[in-house]
């Protein structure tokens, strides 16, 4: 199919569709007599997984390492892997982000905690003192 019927069928840009195939992830298209690209129907599904693993949050060199050379031999322990050790960096990303959201929010907390009648300076000393920060005046 030609590149204009791939982007269709695929959702995907010409130009997104010419990058990921100069990035080597996907094979160099046939071209016919015409010059025209050619792809194969299974690079429909070649892009859906790699929209999916950037969605996912793989960069193109880990997605580069698990697509196989033969959409028909995927190398399975490779593969496992690779997904668990995405696994286990979302779930770091998740802790700090937790742990983010939790320093904002007692932040957000002693902000609004201003005592009746203090004013904004006082209220900023009294922010910073009460999240360890010296405040010289």
């Amino acid at each position: 199919m030609k590149i204009g019927e791939l982007a269709k069928r695929s959702g995907m840009a010409a130009s997104a569709i010419r990058f990921y195939e100069s990035k080597g992830l996907l094979k160099a298209a046939s071209r016919q007599a015409n010059g025209y690209r050619d792809y194969p129907p299974e690079t429909v599904a070649v892009l859906s997984i790699i929209r999916d693993a950037q969605q996912a949050g793989f960069t193109l060199d880990e997605i580069r390492q698990i697509l196989p050379e033969d959409t028909s031999s995927w190398r399975h322990d490779e593969l496992l892997a690779t997904l668990r050790r995405k696994m286990a960096d979302i779930e770091l990303l998740q802790a700090r982000l937790a742990q983010s959201k939790s320093h904002i929010l007692s932040l957000i907390q002693l902000i609004e905690s201003k005592p009746e009648g203090m004013d904004c300076v006082d209220n900023a000393a009294r922010v910073m003192a009460g999240m360890g920060i010296a405040h010289g005046r």
